[in-house]
């Protein structure tokens, strides 16, 4: 019974994020005799969407209006027609992307997770370090995938190519960040939810994890070398999307210096610089 009323509180947060979010945006009609799977399912791609356009949005009228020709060269700025190329393959594929969130909360309300409700249940030196040993389940498992995604040519040329097209600066836009094949982009997210099996991970954190993830995937996308040690931020990231087989990690460049294959955005300049003399 205590563990019924533990998952409960689960239960119960999830339903207040449906209200929070469906009630403010759609008409009540639209949602409030759904089944619970369905309206959390329903506020993920609300909510998905949202965040996917307003960072998007935000994003590319910094970086190419507001700072024009600082970060970014005039002739490398993307068109109008290659961003909303990127916008139409990136929402064919949000219904599908937010069936994984919505998936992931089933199964921690159901108890299946190793998922707890409240930090002060665990401490906050134990939430910590339970959070860095998901980030490094997560970006172990990403790498891996999305190294296979290009290794294995069937599912390079069924699904990660879909991705690719945008190989060149003047092509890459924060839009791209979610521009995949529907399974693909489910397939480089699942590691989070592996994740949610192996150490215990706090609720609101995972869910938000999983949406930074947009925010995320547009920063590593827009060409900008941020050169921050030792995040993958969008210059390793640009390298990826010209060679093919270099820079595979998500968060950090660890699993790249591991295996050997890492790119650096600096050694590649020097590179051109030595090329062009």
């Amino acid at each position: 019974m205590e563990g019924d009323k533990y998952w409960q509180q689960f239960l119960d947060e999830t339903t207040m994020f449906n209200n929070i979010v469906l009630r403010h945006l759609l008409p009540s009609s639209w949602w409030v005799t759904l089944p619970h799977f369905l309206q959390t399912w329903l506020r993920n791609f609300v909510a998905g969407t949202l965040l996917y356009f307003i960072s998007g949005l935000l994003w590319c009228f910094y970086i190419y209006y507001l700072k024009r020709n600082v970060y970014v060269p005039k002739d490398a700025i993307p068109s109008n027609r290659a961003m909303l190329l990127q916008i139409y393959v990136a929402m064919k594929a949000m219904p599908w992307y937010t069936l994984l969130p919505t998936v992931s909360e089933y199964m921690i309300e159901n108890g299946w997770t190793k998922c707890f409700f409240s930090i002060s249940e665990v401490g906050w030196f134990a939430y910590i370090t339970y959070l860095a040993m998901y980030l490094v389940i997560v970006e172990f498992g990403i790498y891996w995938m999305h190294r296979e995604l290009h290794d294995i040519k069937r599912l390079y040329k069924h699904l990660h190519a879909t991705h690719h097209v945008y190989n060149k600066q003047n092509t890459l836009s924060p839009f791209a960040g979610l521009a995949f094949h529907p399974l693909d982009g489910i397939l480089q997210a699942v590691p989070h939810v592996i994740a949610l099996f192996l150490v215990p991970i706090h609720f609101r954190s995972h869910i938000a994890l999983l949406f930074i993830e947009a925010v995320w995937t547009a920063n590593i996308h827009d060409c900008i070398n941020g050169n921050l040690w030792p995040i993958m931020g969008a210059g390793y990231h640009t390298i990826h999307h010209t060679t093919y087989k270099h820079n595979y990690g998500h968060y950090t460049i660890w699993m790249d210096w591991m295996l050997g294959t890492l790119r650096d955005p600096e050694d590649d300049s020097c590179q051109k610089a030595q090329k062009v003399q």
